[in-house]
């Protein structure tokens, strides 16, 4: 029986801004029913109030306080290491937004950390400026290890491949807040208040929602809507424990026990 649900969004509930084919009534039902859910996603572009005004515009009933992001994540991850950190910040507004509401300062002058997220228009200069500042000893953190992201024209180039470049520039490797790290994860379960024995995490990754949930001893769903193939599976070591077509054939297994990895 699972008590919650982590749903990753982007190849899971939509892909390229349009509703996957019944993942829409998927998450009404959970509404309806009452029952916990965060949808869990790595794109730090945006704050929560967009997301959900993005998905409410195609039909998905969800609210602001339904949506969990790596800029989140990587917020509370800045106030927990450093409380009134300063940071310069490679990415959108969602990102700025949630760093600024843990009491974050944002510079480019001398700054405690470097944070690089996800945007679809990365400038030149700002990465330049992002290295020089990594290699004058800035804490280099990076909210996803993303290297692309779905689209409707296909994949482009995300967070985890401006990461590399920064990287092999200075030396400095970043480290990534988002998934498939378990801090991440045990963020979402303490907001909602759930153990992870108890929850499932869907996703269309193998190397970081099923990895992520793997780690965080959650129940995994691999669905084929996003990123991963049913041949990309056997390139890891490790299994989710259901591989499906996409999210609204969860309903038909969710009460089986697991099938094991």
């Amino acid at each position: 029986m699972i008590a919650a649900h982590l749903l990753d969004m982007d190849g899971v509930l939509v892909r390229g801004g349009k509703p996957i084919e019944g993942s829409v009534d998927y998450v009404a039902a959970l509404v309806t029913k009452g029952e916990p859910f965060q949808i869990f996603t790595n794109n730090s572009r945006f704050t929560p109030e967009d997301h959900a005004a993005r998905l409410k515009a195609v039909g998905f009933p969800v609210g602001a306080e339904h949506i969990y992001t790596s800029a989140l994540a990587t917020a509370r991850f800045v106030a927990l290491q450093k409380p009134g950190a300063s940071a310069y910040v490679i990415g959108d507004h969602g990102l700025v937004e949630a760093l600024r509401s843990v009491g974050c300062r944002i510079t480019e002058f001398a700054p405690d950390f470097v944070v690089l997220g996800d945007t679809t228009s990365y400038h030149y200069e700002q990465i330049a400026r992002g290295a020089e500042l990594v290699a004058e000893g800035a804490w280099f953190l990076a909210t996803n290890p993303d290297a692309t992201g779905p689209t409707e024209r296909g994949f482009h180039p995300a967070c985890g491949a401006v990461a590399a470049l920064i990287e092999k520039a200075t030396g400095r490797q970043p480290y990534f807040v988002g998934k498939p790290n378990p801090f991440m994860m045990r963020s979402a379960l303490e907001r909602l208040g759930v153990d992870g024995v108890d929850t499932v995490m869907v996703g269309d990754r193998m190397d970081t929602d099923v990895l992520a949930g793997l780690e965080s001893g959650l129940r995994t769903v691999l669905v084929l809507t996003g990123v991963s193939t049913r041949a990309d599976i056997q390139r890891f070591s490790f299994r989710p424990d259901h591989v499906i077509e996409r999210l609204a054939d969860l309903a038909k297994i969710i009460m089986k026990p697991s099938q094991g990895r």
